[in-house]
């Protein structure tokens, strides 16, 4: 277990005043936000630009006659709209609700009903019909761009320090997503790792390579760059990996946030050399697992290192390798100063676990970067919650020097001829042959009455399919019931919009018509 002394929180705080106001007090000429598409920038705004529309905007959600706690669902593609609906709600002291644009009407009128959001902020491409909105205020670009240039909101919000701020949605038990609800003190909870992770400071320029509808990219991408007084740049054009190391040179990006898979595919389809990147100083990674050799193929081919973060979305991230942390390959890091974490075993007791012990990973609930709780899922949230500890789901264990091991997420384990088996760990043997691109592993099921774990592979250019090989190698390192029984070669592996891969999609790309025997 770590302790440290923990951030101190105000009792009245507002997450956008904190990351808005005083940077424009600053310096309000200094680009907060550059937006570049396929031919370059199509948008800077400063700080002082964006401090007046999201003012404006906070102004005019209050001025449709909502309350305070009112949700605003957000519905966009990538562009600044997004961003200031997002933080004009924070500033009136509103709920943000960001939401991703590839979800099906279905779904967006599912978040919509259960988060008895107010108003839903969509643009032509994500409007919801009538039926689904049931009542609900929809506006669009037009009324947002009149509200950001309208009477702005003289001051900021005066939010309590645990009024809620957002709302967002993830994966949930059941077969709907729920609602992580967080105050505006998690701004204050991100402080860690702008030092021990992101080494981040006023001169930054912070390249995210995700979405803003991801709260990777809302976080990492613009809201530490903001309370921190550096630039955020995000990028809106095709999604070719060839082309971010051209945008870090063009932007002096000095910190590129992106997921391992990306990185990899960067490796394999871009030139490095090419571009100039002496002004990045390191490369961010989360989202998954970085594998070892993915890690060293990075720092051979750009001189750069990158340092790791793991997290989730009812704490955003708490433990990582940085500037103040050494990076030790195979481990997300150690926990940021200031959080409290601990290993818990799997049969409900709340006892810490000795150094080197496998169980969940457990955060103390005193940490000020923790949600509130689920949205009217209380079942749900009370599963996650043992004594002083909030449990979520990751499984780890934690070395003598706080190194952290991750080995999964519980809900991720497959199982195999009754043991259960980790994904990461079959895929880092995989990922680690000289053949093989990328790799997913994921239970898949021959026949209704069998799963079986299989691997899923794109293999390099040169390389050419080798079954038997493939699964020689994991034999000499795994044991037999961790082994594929499977492997299935693809062009390309699910992801999302973000670049995560998508377990539970791999099955779904094999051709039903083939035969393949366990």
């Amino acid at each position: 277990m770590t302790s440290t002394p923990p951030v101190v929180i105000p009792e009245r705080f507002n997450a956008a005043r904190h990351c808005l106001e005083r940077q424009a007090g600053r310096f309000p000429d200094k680009p907060a936000l550059v937006m570049v598409g396929e031919s370059g920038p199509t948008l800077r705004l400063t700080y002082g630009e964006i401090d007046r529309a999201v003012r404006g905007i906070a102004a005019g959600l209050l001025g449709l006659g909502l309350a305070p706690g009112a949700r605003v669902m957000i519905r966009m593609g990538n562009d600044a709209d997004y961003v200031l609906v997002y933080f004009g709600a924070l500033a009136a002291g509103l709920v943000a609700l960001p939401s991703s644009p590839q979800l099906t009407p279905a779904e967006a009128a599912f978040l919509v009903a259960d988060s008895g959001a107010a108003v839903v902020a969509a643009s032509p491409a994500c409007a919801l019909t009538p039926a689904d909105l049931d009542g609900r205020i929809a506006i669009g670009p037009d009324e947002i761009h009149a509200m950001a240039e309208g009477p702005p909101l003289q001051t900021y919000a005066d939010t309590a320090a645990d009024d809620p701020a957002t709302l967002v949605y993830t994966s949930g038990t059941t077969s709907r997503p729920k609602g992580v609800l967080h105050a505006h003190r998690a701004v204050l909870g991100r402080r860690p790792m702008h030092e021990h992770w992101q080494g981040l400071g006023e001169a930054d320029v912070m390249l995210h390579a995700g979405t803003m509808n991801w709260t990777y990219t809302l976080g990492v991408g613009i809201t530490d760059p903001w309370a921190c007084g550096a630039t955020a740049v995000l990028y809106d054009g095709p999604r070719d990996p060839a082309r971010w190391p051209g945008l870090i040179a063009a932007h002096g990006a000095t910190l590129f946030a992106a997921v391992p898979s990306l990185y990899r595919q960067i490796l394999k389809y871009a030139d490095l050399g090419a571009h100039d990147l002496s002004r990045l100083r390191h490369g961010l990674t989360a989202g998954e697992a970085l594998p070892p050799e993915l890690l060293a193929a990075w720092e051979r081919a750009t001189g750069k290192p990158l340092y790791e973060a793991l997290g989730m979305s009812e704490i955003s991230t708490y433990v990582s390798s940085g500037p103040t942390t050494p990076v030790r390959p195979g481990s997300p890091g150690r926990p940021q100063p200031g959080r409290r974490i601990a290993i818990l075993s799997e049969d409900g007791r709340d006892r810490p676990l000795p150094p080197g012990e496998e169980g969940l990973l457990a955060v103390h609930r005193s940490e000020p970067g923790l949600m509130l709780g689920y949205w009217n899922r209380p079942e749900e949230e009370a599963a996650v919650l043992r004594g002083e500890w909030f449990v979520g789901g990751d499984r780890a264990s934690i070395d003598a020097d706080g190194y952290v091991r991750f080995h999964g997420r519980a809900d991720d384990l497959m199982n195999a001829l009754g043991y259960r088996v980790s994904p990461n760990e079959v895929e880092g043997v995989l990922a680690s042959h000289p053949d093989v691109a990328e790799v997913g592993v994921a239970e898949w099921r021959p026949r209704p009455d069998l799963g079986v774990v299989a691997g899923f592979v794109v293999l390099k250019a040169d390389a050419t399919a080798d079954e038997a090989g493939l699964m020689a190698w994991c034999s000499e390192r795994l044991a037999a019931y961790k082994c594929p029984r499977a492997i299935h070669f693809l062009d390309a592996l699910p992801r999302t919009a973000n670049g995560k891969v998508q377990r539970k999609r791999l099955a779904e790309t094999l051709d039903r018509s083939a035969t393949a025997s366990p």
